[in-house]
């Protein structure tokens, strides 16, 4: 039975544009999937811990050796890794704060990337591959080649690096300018941004459509 990890991460609760298009792509995952499941995770509200210094020890030290803290970190992180594991298509909504992923994305990449659980620390090889991992982005400005701020958003060439040694890679459906109808200097992009998002909404609504076959 195909299975769904579906994880949010915005702080902005119903006004968040990636809330939006990871909810469409839930429901349009479902319609392709009847009686697949679904786990929904949600950082924004309910976010992983950071780790520390005493967690971290958590990473470095047998299980049979651990504190209390550092028993409750370990299992944190194998709850976080098999969610994933269990999943054949995980959705991550990932808005652009100060131009990188939310601090709660980093905290939950940080769990998920653990020597044993997520990759093969003798050979470095990812125990994740074969799974769908799709991001379904949103920033406020335009960050695209020729503008201004080119290269400004660090989260699209972060993650994949980061869940690279998991075997893990993160496909990207972004919708940009969204702060365009809320700052009166960016009025001029609300076309642009109108359009951004609704062909963000077209690629989700595509993500699962049956393969036609020509005889």
């Amino acid at each position: 039975m195909p299975h769904l990890l579906h994880i949010d991460s915005s702080i902005q609760g119903e006004r968040s544009i990636s809330r939006g298009l990871s909810a469409l792509a839930a429901d349009v995952w479902r319609t392709a999937h009847p009686g697949g499941t679904v786990t929904y995770r949600d950082l924004g509200r309910d976010p992983l811990p950071h780790l520390d210094h005493e967690t971290f020890g958590a990473r470095t030290v047998p299980p049979a050796e651990h504190t209390p803290a550092q028993a409750e970190s370990w299992a944190l992180s194998q709850r976080v890794v098999e969610e994933v594991a269990r999943a054949d298509t995980i959705l991550l909504g990932m808005p652009l704060y100060n131009f990188n992923a939310p601090s709660s994305v980093k905290a939950w990449v940080d769990h998920l990337v653990t020597a044993g659980l997520s990759y093969d620390p003798a050979t470095r090889a990812g125990l994740l591959t074969g799974r769908e991992l799709i991001v379904l982005a949103s920033r406020g400005g335009g960050y695209g080649p020729g503008t201004p701020r080119e290269g400004w958003d660090h989260a699209a060439p972060w993650l994949p690096h980061s869940l690279e040694v998991t075997g893990l890679t993160p496909r990207f459906i972004t919708a940009e300018l969204t702060l365009a109808e809320s700052k009166p200097e960016m009025a001029e992009l609300i076309p642009l941004a109108a359009e951004s998002l609704a062909a963000a909404r077209r690629e989700i609504g595509e993500l699962w459509a049956p393969v036609s076959v020509s005889a």
